[in-house]
């Protein structure tokens, strides 16, 4: 029997977590992590910190186990909302799911784990591990619905040795009535969305208590712009600057936005949505073509720098000039796609199979070898 800390969000993923553990034996305590807490910039009630709370206390009574709550909102703050701002500041998108799993719920919340004598933390992630004779691999979960493996995407061999996912096995289905079986009392309750324990914000006006409004210039660039006739290496981008295409309008700052968004820009006019296909901070203006059939919308590639290049299993790195190819994806959710990885002085440059929309730089790079994710890094 183990000593299994879960972090009871409040969720039914994670109070069906709890309950397989007790199930299984184990000495179970719950701790709900509470690293946001202020609501001015949350949309209605969505993701109330005050409601997950109370549910993760009715899941614990319910189940008898031990329950205290810990406050890391000075660290959330300072390790993932700071490091939002300075991203978004320089027009790249962060991905604050994949940095609150490394940063806060493997690392720090981890560590809190230990000081109470705990064999393992768990949590009601999508997704599984498997010991080998080399280390440990985290592997996909197998409701490919529900699959959560690429917002582990940074977990070292040191963390997934101390951790479970007990649900990884399950279909979503399955943990709901499991959860009505028990009576809990987050049987039904909805899965959370938006940002990472902040809930569903209106970004601009999250972003707007530290970046503010500058009026600057919206740019189409046509189809037809020279710049796409030259061949691309994968990991350039196209670079435009306002002589290349004609201003349109007019946007309240260019931090405010990401590529391959198509609503918020308020510009009318044309029969096809228009769609974000570049950002300038330095020049702060918007570069937009119209419809995602538009050629500034994809690239064949992108690089990894150095510095940003992550393997789950340091057994798989790669050596400089060694190429290798696996499946991918660059967000949550997306379908698998081939890529072919080369190790390169720069970094590391991924040639996809078919070109991609929407490549964002800030976001996250993911490489599996079946179900097996291998590695990760920041798009750059």
């Amino acid at each position: 029997m183990a000593r299994v800390v879960v972090g009871l969000s409040g969720g039914v993923d994670s109070s069906v977590t709890a309950h397989l553990l007790q199930e299984q034996g184990h000495e179970v305590i719950g701790v709900f992590m509470k690293n946001w807490h202020d609501t001015e910039f949350t949309i209605s009630d969505e993701c109330p910190w005050e409601e997950d709370s109370k549910d993760a206390l009715l899941v614990a009574d319910k189940l008898g186990i031990p329950f205290h709550t810990i406050d890391l909102s000075k660290e959330y703050y300072e390790r993932i909302v700071s490091y939002m701002f300075e991203e978004y500041k320089n027009g790249r998108t962060p991905n604050p799911d994949v940095l609150c799993n490394r940063e806060i719920k493997f690392d720090t919340f981890l560590k809190h784990a230990l000081k109470l004598g705990a064999d393992y933390v768990a949590t009601g992630h999508y997704c599984r591990k498997r010991e080998t004779e080399d280390g440990f691999q985290l592997l996909a979960g197998l409701d490919g619905n529900k699959d959560q493996s690429y917002f582990l995407c940074q977990v070292n061999q040191e963390q997934l040795s101390k951790t479970l996912f007990p649900i990884g096995e399950l279909e979503k289905s399955e943990v709901r009535r499991i959860a009505k079986e028990q009576d809990l009392v987050t049987a039904e309750k909805r899965d959370s969305q938006g940002l990472c324990f902040i809930g569903k914000v209106k970004l601009p006006d999250f972003l707007k208590q530290q970046l503010k409004e500058k009026k600057g210039n919206v740019v189409e660039i046509f189809e037809d712009w020279e710049g796409y006739k030259s061949a691309l290496n994968p990991a350039d981008e196209y670079s435009y600057t306002e002589s290349d295409g004609k201003v349109i309008g007019q946007h309240n700052g260019a931090h405010f936005y990401t590529i391959g968004q198509r609503k918020g820009l308020n510009i009318g006019g044309h029969v096809n949505p228009m769609f974000i296909i570049a950002i300038d901070t330095k020049t702060n203006t918007i570069y937009v073509g119209e419809g995602d059939h538009h050629p500034g919308l994809s690239r064949p590639g992108l690089l990894v720098n150095k510095e940003d290049i992550h393997f789950v299993n340091a057994l798989d790195k790669m050596k400089l000039g060694e190429s290798r190819e696996y499946n991918i994806r660059i967000r949550y959710r997306q379908p698998l796609f081939g890529a072919q990885l080369a190790m390169k002085e720069t970094g590391l440059e991924i040639e996809f199979e078919k070109p991609q929309k929407a490549v964002a730089k800030g976001q996250f790079v993911a490489w599996y070898k079946g179900d097996v994710l291998v590695g990760s890094g920041v798009i750059n």
